[in-house]
């Protein structure tokens, strides 16, 4: 055993003892004291930790335990929550190599020191990171440089909402005018990021828009935001962007309408939408399924009224807004206990997979089938799983299982490879598992993510209770929807509909 392995089993075994003591016997300045020193510490791990992850990525080690890319293994290896945010600071914090070997100073050199002190902490150098990428390009790097030295003294006594304060005097400073920045700084600051759905299924969607996307959007409000305009809540409000719409009904719409400005706006963006998935712009598939809302149902759902349905690219729709949906929609039946009519057979006729067979595999996975894969079914590939077609393999609806690109690619004979192979008992009995190559051949494994009403159904049905139809209206939707549904023993609903989906 090395010297470090030694070194980190004595800490672990250290830390059990720590954890086994308290301070009772200590008065109050020394408790707060141990507190003080237990974060230094804390802080302290955190600049170790960014060394021991440069080290995994410089020797591709992540891939002797199984995982692909360097972000999966501290997802799921580190439990890390926002895995891009510690490799960016790696990168500024850490002595990186240069393309030609040598070791090169950290981006941040203050940062990296005090961090290293323990006298900041992670959410500190985050801040000090946002501040920096706000720089623009046109500054020298001696300047720079003097601005990460003053913010890394900053962090030492400011919180992280007051360095993000210091910072916006840092950059007055540096470009007073604001005539050094320059188009490739608004590129670089541009984003859209769509958050995950909370408790209510609701989305914030927070962006940082260039000059010419803030005037395009603008321009849209003003005419898909106007009062009275794509109101939900009224029937007779006009549709679109109103340019055939009566000036009279658009005025009595507008003196109906009681939404907020933000919610005019929310609802112009849906109906731009709306219309951009209804009007052909998205083309006519991605990745084999048509680019709609698409959304798989079981028949006990729609006749009970309750639980949340999964769409393919990952959102959870209640299902009242599904029977809104399926009012419109043509059904398709996966039907799991027999071969259905679809061609879903192929050989080795073709090697990618049709439309009728992605949406069998989305009723029946849901999303990437390696275990612990997050991605959704939308983005994701068909991996030949019980052959590889470079193998043979068939391409044939039982012998498929949806893999992201990252994971399709990591299937193989390699030690550091993995192997699919299908669940011969269980509740994922059917599915491909999967498991990485080694002696004694690992457990296969499922992935269950995509499916966490439906075990918890199996496992536990009082935890999902029917709810009531939450109006008249959708209890009678739901008995039109149920009445096109041919009876099938076991089937998972698949609602292709014209403003979400397009028949397959």
């Amino acid at each position: 055993m090395s010297d470090l392995v030694a070194k980190y089993a004595a800490l672990q075994a250290l830390v059990k003892e720590i954890a086994r003591e308290t301070s009772d016997a200590h008065d109050d300045e020394t408790v707060a004291q141990l507190a003080i020193d237990h974060h230094t510490v804390v802080r302290q791990f955190e600049s170790i930790g960014n060394q021991r992850i440069l080290e995994v990525s410089d020797r591709d080690a992540h891939r002797a335990v199984g995982c692909v890319t360097v972000t999966e293994f501290l997802q799921t290896k580190l439990r890390i929550t926002h895995p891009k945010k510690r490799l960016q600071a790696v990168q500024a914090l850490e002595p990186m190599h240069a393309m030609t070997g040598e070791k090169l100073p950290p981006v941040c050199p203050n940062t990296a020191r005090e961090l290293a002190a323990g006298t900041i902490g992670p959410d500190h150098v985050h801040a000090v990171l946002d501040v920096l990428k706000k720089i623009p390009s046109a500054v020298d790097v001696e300047q720079r440089a003097r601005a990460e030295e003053v913010l890394a003294e900053f962090a030492t006594t400011l919180t992280p909402k007051e360095i993000t304060a210091a910072g916006v005097r840092i950059l007055a400073h540096l470009d007073p005018d604001g005539t050094l920045t320059d188009d490739r700084d608004r590129a670089r600051n541009r984003k859209l990021n769509l958050g995950c759905q909370d408790s209510q299924l609701m989305s914030k969607l927070t962006a940082t828009l260039d000059p010419i996307t803030r005037a395009l959007f603008d321009v849209v409000l003003a005419k898909w935001a106007a009062p009275g305009m794509n109101n939900p809540d009224d029937e007779l409000s006009p549709i679109g962007d109103g340019s055939d719409i009566d000036s009279n009904l658009l005025r009595e719409a507008a003196d109906r309408d009681h939404r907020s400005q933000s919610q005019r706006n929310h609802d112009a963006f849906k109906a731009l939408l709306h219309a951009a998935v209804n009007g052909g712009l998205l083309g006519g598939s991605h990745r084999g399924l048509p680019p709609q809302i698409i959304v798989s149902i079981t028949d006990a759902q729609l006749r009970e009224h309750a639980g949340v349905a999964r769409t393919a690219t990952g959102s959870d729709l209640p299902i009242s807004d599904v029977v809104k949906l399926a009012a419109d929609a043509q059904p398709h039946l996966a039907v799991f206990s027999d071969v259905t009519n679809e061609p879903l057979f192929f050989g080795r006729n073709r090697r990618l997979a049709s439309q009728a067979q992605r949406l069998m595999a989305f009723a029946q996975y849901k999303g990437c089938s390696k275990d612990d894969c997050t991605t959704p079914f939308a983005h994701t590939e068909m991996h030949h799983a019980e052959a590889d077609w470079a193998d043979g393999g068939n391409t044939d609806s039982p012998h498929l299982a949806p893999a992201c690109g990252r994971h399709n690619r990591a299937v193989g004979s390699e030690p550091y490879q993995w192997s699919t192979e299908k669940i011969a008992d269980g509740p994922d009995r059917g599915r491909y598992g999967w498991r990485r190559n080694a002696d004694p051949p690992e457990t296969l494994r499922a992935n269950q993510l995509h499916r966490i009403d439906e075990l918890l159904q199996q496992h536990s049905p009082d935890i999902v209770e029917p709810r009531p139809p939450v109006s008249d209206i959708e209890h009678q939707l739901a008995q039109v929807a149920a009445e096109r549904l041919p009876r099938a023993p076991r089937n998972d609903i698949t609602w292709p509909q014209d403003m979400g989906f397009d028949a397959a």
